[in-house]
């Protein structure tokens, strides 16, 4: 038994993507519109997410495009005073993930009573966002000095846009991040938001993690989501639950709904 069950619910959890516009100092952010325009998208796309019986959801500026390392103070302020304002009607557990700022995110978590966050916590990568290093030393004495040690961190091992500068086995990569980190979870992707994660990947991570928990982390649809989670512990979705599909498309309750109906008959045929 995983902790996904006493965090999340359920094994073969589907952690949902709130992917939030562009914000204050982003370079798309419309300032005509303001935080407002921003707020009453983000509540929709939520309660469509919540109502449409995802397990849980994480919070995202994935329109922060493109992104940084090192991520500007008032992102992560925005990005509070949405989650604040939505927490009266928030009814399932949330993670964030400030792309792409490690600390950035677990302060974000610690403000505003996070069960879990995602990152790239390891490694050395050539990127779109150029030379991309890591600290998990540090990350990890962060989490405790700001008081969000129960706080779940998600390791993304295969970072989307991004490559390790060393040539490794990605069973390697798995294996010594487990020893070395003790993530709660690895997160296996494909190249970009969207693209399906490798169902061999994917295994390979898997026959490694032993008891650490392995989520689906890109491209999980209604046609490969039984195939997917008969290979890992759960799933994080976004794309897939937007109008048409898209990315840049806001979210569709219908495609959520069939999509977690799939989800819950799978999970009953499997005794979950």
């Amino acid at each position: 038994m995983s902790w996904l069950k006493d965090v999340i619910g359920t094994e073969k959890a589907i952690i949902a993507m709130c992917h939030l516009l562009p914000l204050p100092g982003d370079p798309y952010y419309d300032k005509e519109k303001g935080m407002a325009y921003v707020m009453e998208k983000a509540r929709e796309d939520f309660l469509a997410l919540q109502e449409g019986g995802v397990d849980a959801v994480m919070f995202s500026n994935e329109f922060s495009l493109p992104y940084l390392t090192e991520v500007k103070t008032e992102t992560v302020a925005a990005m509070a005073r949405i989650i604040g304002e939505l927490k009266s009607e928030i009814k399932i557990p949330y993670g964030v993930n400030v792309l792409w700022d490690a600390k950035k995110s677990l302060d974000l978590a610690a403000a505003t009573d996070a069960k879990f966050v995602r990152e790239i916590f390891t490694g050395v990568y050539a990127s779109d966002f150029g030379i991309w290093n890591t600290n998990i030393g540090e990350t990890i004495r962060h989490q405790r000095r700001i008081g969000a040690e129960n706080v779940k961190l998600l390791f993304n091992i295969v970072p989307e846009a991004a490559r390790y500068l060393a040539d490794r086995d990605i069973k390697d990569v798995a294996r010594s991040t487990i020893f070395n980190n003790r993530p709660d979870a690895l997160c296996v992707s494909g190249l970009t938001a969207g693209s399906e994660t490798d169902s061999a990947v994917l295994k390979q991570v898997k026959d490694v993690a032993g008891e650490t928990v392995i989520f689906a982390n890109t491209g999980v649809r209604l046609n490969n989501v039984e195939e997917q989670l008969s290979i890992a512990d759960g799933a994080v979705v976004g794309t897939t639950f937007k109008y048409d599909g898209k990315f840049e498309n806001h979210v569709d309750k219908a495609r959520v709904k069939e999509f977690m109906d799939k989800v819950k008959k799978f999970r009953s045929s499997k005794g979950l």
